[in-house]
């Protein structure tokens, strides 16, 4: 056991066994759900409420109803059937004052010994009509006439953990918080947090309220100190980066210059303000920590190039990691297209050059001849030394964990951090996930650039579509098809991207050269297929989401999302993204296969709407926020009680008093001390400046 008291922080690494109940079978149970302390228990909160304080009599309950309700009555009759070999009925009548209902269990006749006539049953389910009777199917049971004095608490389980166990086990990790933890007056560490109750009233009203109010109260006070805590670590983070002594660069001269004259196109407004803010961050004496993020195709790669240009104008190097090698040797040859004739010398580096060549170029970063090397993850190792490394720019960078991005910027003497991502988020968001980044944002796409066609289309269209990518390939264009599995699945009856391959390859366009990649297949193999398409000699590339990420293919004008209702509204744009990269006008077509109201909604906003911004808001209005950090930032905790899209007021609030309590709070160590109790090891990226 290590249990602390803390006023106003819990902090509780617990094992589960110490609940009873819990032994080695259940606790394996709850860790499947991400249960592995008491403290995960209490923060394993309710995901509805079921109300079963008041008994409705029986013949005032109006049909048909989709809410669960409560009745009382006395049994009647009990009734086993067997209408076919292999099932049984049991049928147990029960009546109130008022009228009649029938209790109905398939294939449990053990049940029947739980029953007497004139037994008196509290029951809550599902009551309907059938037969012209009143029925509830596979009710839950109490005996007697028993009320609740709270909504009972309904969770998310798995298979072998039933409702009444977990809500006991978390009744237990509630009464074990009340006589361990101290937390039972309010929080008084911070004066100015959000007060109405003790962090322990907060969490015995969030799991058993005595109503919808109380538990929006309790859920608002953990959602602010969520929210407070989590801009704490941020404002923490971003206070250990200003106190470090940057590299102060000297304004603009000749090497920059020349890079811009060598750019094939005019800087958009936004491209320019981004590097406006770059230059500003470079030329003072704090490390730069910048996110810039844009759509894809908006020109992020040129505003890193002029980065890259200005450090290594300054006398230091710059590197650039992406996340899978395609990318990375895309940038490489970009920069050195915009670096030609100008003497600044790149590398790529990836786990894919030889030993021999391997060692030159570590060589030649270690001596500072190379002055911009372009990697992977191939730069994180050890024997990578860089001689005067002061620009670290990480492309796409939520697919890599804080500690990854830090592990390369600790290579250099405090240099300077330029993020970059093709996700956009609303501001809003970006003060929560990004709260120790300076954001620029670029919206418009560079001129020429023409707008990717979009249409939502049923498999009646299938036959058209085919003769309209033959028409576009026989004038020597290319075209993707995008399937959201990779071999095919009982399960999900969707077209899988090898059984579609097979089948445009042998039978739809057996005249053409079709092209497979999928995420299960070796790198090397992937690299292969993508360098062929890349170099048209393949005229349709069959894929999987792995293309997401992917090369810039200019002369690829068409997207077919075969099963488009499987994929989310910011994949789905993401995916658009990797037509239209040149001056032809590029199409994606959304072939559904059925869907609900949700995903006709996803898929007319893609038809509609092609700015990234406005597709990042509308989808967190359909996904929402609660896993937003699990998907945009390695090392940062999911929100448990806060929601971004509703707590915008409580987020503000939050970050303007955990600023406050930074200005008043000298002692760095009682900060982190909290963070420690508060996040454990999920706030290491944070804590670890």
């Amino acid at each position: 056991m290590n249990t602390r008291k803390r006023q106003g922080v819990l902090y509780m690494k617990t094992d589960l066994r110490e609940i009873k109940g819990i032994g080695v079978r259940k606790e394996k149970l709850l860790n499947r759900l991400g249960i592995f302390t008491i403290f995960d228990l209490l923060q394993y909160f309710p995901r509805t409420y079921e109300d079963r304080r008041y008994i409705s009599p029986m013949a005032t309950i109006s049909l048909p109803r989709t809410e669960p309700v409560l009745i009382c009555g006395y049994v009647q009759r009990i009734q086993e059937v067997h209408p076919r070999r292999g099932l049984s009925i049991l049928k147990v009548g029960i009546a109130d004052d008022s009228g009649e209902a029938e209790l109905i269990w398939f294939n449990q006749p053990f049940k029947k010994k739980l029953f007497t006539v004139h037994q008196q049953l509290t029951v809550f389910g599902k009551m309907e009509a059938a037969y012209g009777k009143r029925q509830m199917n596979n009710p839950d049971i109490e005996e007697g006439c028993v009320t609740g004095t709270a909504l009972e608490p309904v969770y998310g389980l798995t298979e072998g953990l039933r409702q009444k166990e977990l809500r006991n086990f978390i009744r237990d990790a509630l009464n074990y918080m009340e006589e361990h933890s101290g937390l039972t007056e309010a929080d008084t560490e911070v004066p100015f947090l959000y007060p109405t109750m003790s962090l322990y009233e907060a969490y015995r009203t969030i799991h058993f309220p005595d109503s919808l109010e109380a538990r929006e109260k309790a859920r608002r006070q953990l959602a602010f100190q969520e929210l407070f805590d989590l801009q704490l670590g941020l404002a923490l983070r971003r206070r250990g980066e200003k106190k470090k002594a940057g590299i102060k660069c000297a304004p603009n001269g000749g090497l920059l210059q020349a890079v811009v004259k060598n750019l094939p196109f005019l800087l958009t407004q936004g491209q320019t303000n981004a590097f406006l803010d770059i230059q500003s961050d470079m030329e003072s004496e704090v490390p730069m920590q910048r996110l810039v993020q844009g759509d894809v195709g908006s020109g992020k790669t040129a505003v890193a190039a002029l980065a890259l240009a200005k450090i290594v104008e300054n006398g230091y190097q710059g590197a650039l990691m992406a996340p899978t090698e395609i990318l990375a040797t895309q940038h490489a040859e970009e920069l050195a297209r915009l670096f030609q004739g100008i003497p600044i010398k790149t590398a790529l580096l990836t786990g894919r050059i030889g030993a021999k060549e391997r060692q030159r170029v570590l060589q030649e970063i270690a001596d500072g001849s190379i002055q911009v090397v372009i990697g992977t993850h191939a730069l994180l190792q050890e024997d990578v030394q860089f001689a005067h490394l002061g620009l670290v720019v990480t492309d796409e960078q939520h697919r890599f964990g804080v500690k990854q991005r830090a592990a390369l910027q600790e290579k250099g003497r405090a240099p300077h951090g330029l993020f970059m991502t093709a996700t956009p988020i609303p501001r809003t968001l970006a003060l929560s996930v990004y709260g120790d980044l300076d954001v620029s944002s670029i919206r418009e796409l560079p001129p020429g650039r023409k707008p990717v066609k979009t249409y939502a289309v049923k498999e009646t269209m299938r036959a058209r579509i085919y003769a309209f990518m033959k028409k576009l390939i026989c004038a020597g264009q290319q075209c993707y098809v995008v399937c959201p599995l990779v071999e095919e699945s009982a399960a999900l009856d969707l077209q899988a991207a090898t059984g579609l391959y097979e089948m445009l390859k042998e039978k739809v366009f057996k005249e053409f050269h079709c092209g497979l990649v999928h995420g299960r297949m070796k790198g090397k193999e992937k690299e292969t297929v993508m360098k062929a398409f890349q170099e048209k000699r393949i005229d349709i590339l069959v894929a999987t989401s792995v293309i997401e990420v992917g090369v810039n293919v200019p002369n690829a004008t068409l997207m077919l999302i075969d099963g488009a209702e499987r994929f989310g509204l910011a994949q789905l744009h993401q995916l658009r993204g990797r037509v239209g990269r040149g001056d032809l006008q590029a199409y994606c077509i959304l072939l559904a296969h059925g869907g609900t109201e949700e995903t006709r909604q996803r898929l007319h906003w893609m038809e509609s709407v092609q700015d990234g911004f406005v597709l990042a808001e509308k989808d967190l209005l359909l996904r929402g926020s609660g896993k937003l950090f699990g998907y945009m930032q390695h090392g940062l905790p999911d929100f448990k009680a806060a929601d971004i899209l509703k707590d915008v007021q409580l987020l503000s609030q939050a970050r303007e008093a955990a600023q406050t309590y930074m200005a008043v709070e000298p002692d760095e160590t009682r900060v982190r001390a909290r963070l420690k109790r508060r996040f454990g090891a999920a706030f290491d990226g944070i804590l670890n400046n």
